[in-house]
């Protein structure tokens, strides 16, 4: 499918933040793993799976909810060898996962610049707002939208005008910013502005398109982005 055409880099009026990994830190998970009697870098293939499966499943039309997704991920990644109570155990972290340590000082940086964010994953919405409530995040974010209320995983460029459309700005005007290379490749295509923080994978390959705006913590990411012209 061809892309929408590359947004001029210029200043967003709205900013949507990627969840898991970019604002919340799944390492909280894998104290879960030992506790039901795993190894914990089972942690790193759970996740993997999670989402190559929900990304599967949305090309074929149509992904499930994030959880049961995931539910039969960490079954599989486990070796079916987990009672539902250990399944529930480690899904139920997803709840209290804490937040990156660059996360706060990234979203006081776009308060002060009065640009709204939004939290924007393809997680369960309950479960991420407890998770950003717990984290003291929430008042700092204008929304959360999660792609599950349109039956799809981030990154067809469908799901990005999605989220333009329900923070009300055109794509152009949209930033995305994540720690995914390939979550920022998919809202370049769909036309949006994107920043990439290099501090989960250190650096972006070379397949992906190009983000507007590179730097290694998310804090330095809304730094650029605000910088960035306004015409």
């Amino acid at each position: 499918m061809a892309g929408a055409g590359r947004a001029k880099a210029r200043r967003p009026k709205v900013v949507l933040f990627d969840v898991l990994e970019t604002l919340l830190d799944l390492e909280a998970l894998r104290p879960r793993f030992i506790d039901v009697g795993r190894p914990g870098h089972e942690l790193e293939l759970f996740f993997t799976r999670t989402l190559r499966d929900g990304m599967a499943l949305t090309l074929a039309g149509g992904s499930p909810p994030f959880v049961e997704v995931a539910r039969s991920a960490l079954i599989r990644s486990t070796g079916r060898r987990l009672s539902e109570e250990a399944v529930q155990h480690v899904l139920a972290g997803f709840r209290e996962l804490p937040p990156q340590p660059d996360v706060e000082p990234a979203l006081t940086v776009l308060a002060r610049a009065k640009v709204p964010a939004y939290a924007f994953t393809h997680g369960s919405a309950e479960m991420t707002r407890e998770a950003l409530d717990r984290a003291q995040l929430r008042s700092y974010l204008r929304g959360l939208l999660s792609t599950e209320e349109i039956g799809s995983f981030k990154p067809p460029l469908g799901v990005y005008h999605w989220a333009c459309q329900r923070v009300g700005a055109a794509p152009p005007n949209t930033a995305l910013v994540a720690v995914h290379a390939w979550d920022v490749h998919g809202a370049v295509r769909a036309g949006l502005l994107a920043g990439f923080a290099t501090r989960h994978e250190g650096g972006m390959s070379d397949v992906f398109d190009a983000p507007h705006v590179v730097a290694e913590k998310l804090d330095d990411v809304a730094e650029r982005l605000v910088a960035l012209p306004t015409t």
